[in-house]
């Protein structure tokens, strides 16, 4: 799988960026949330991603956070939700803004989004309640000696199927210069305890 992609941005087209990566260009859809904080072209740029496999396609999407990515992955897991209505969700809203509609169960302004009626907005606060965390993974505070080490780690715990919010607690306090590999061990011993 292509979990980042950190290469020279050549095309800037909403929703579609490429990005050179010492000589392969990928194509990737991206959140408005994320285009708007893109560098100009020809600058570096660090995205993280997301691979979809369909029948007939293989489609990529980049996200400016690791926490906005984690929650495209917890939308298009809520039954209705494909991966362009997450996009286009995540398009509307920030995560933080998307958390607390979830948290609130705010119908009205989970309907707002495109691709979003009551029945799916009403799906999506019952699926989702309680697995959606404001801030992303990128902007957590951590021990580890830097995010992405702390990103690596969290992404791992949750592919192991925890929460996000789980995983956050669990590499806080893993101490600074830990590998991703000791972070994983010291992160599962913390959350069994």
């Amino acid at each position: 799988m292509i979990s980042r992609l950190t290469g020279k941005l050549v095309e800037k087209t909403p929703p579609q960026v490429v990005i050179d990566v010492n000589g392969v260009a990928y194509e990737a859809d991206v959140s408005m949330q994320t285009f708007y904080v893109l560098p100009p072209l020809n600058e570096t740029v660090q995205l993280y991603t997301q691979l979809v496999v369909r029948e007939d396609a293989h489609l990529l999407f980049g996200f400016a956070t690791a926490g906005e990515r984690a929650t495209f992955r917890q939308l298009v897991k809520v039954s209705g939700i494909g991966a362009k209505t997450a996009l286009g969700i995540l398009s509307a809203m920030n995560t933080e803004e998307l958390a607390q509609a979830i948290a609130q169960e705010d119908i009205k302004r989970l309907s707002s989004a495109p691709g979003i009626g009551k029945k799916t907005a009403e799906r999506m606060v019952l699926e989702l309640r309680g697995k959606l965390v404001p801030e992303g993974v990128a902007d957590m505070p951590s021990n580890i000696v830097d995010n992405e080490a702390a990103d690596d780690v969290v992404s791992t715990l949750l592919a192991l199927g925890y929460s996000e919010r789980e995983a956050k607690a669990a590499v806080k306090g893993i101490p600074v210069g830990t590998d991703v590999g000791e972070g994983v061990r010291l992160a599962l011993k913390n959350l069994l305890k």
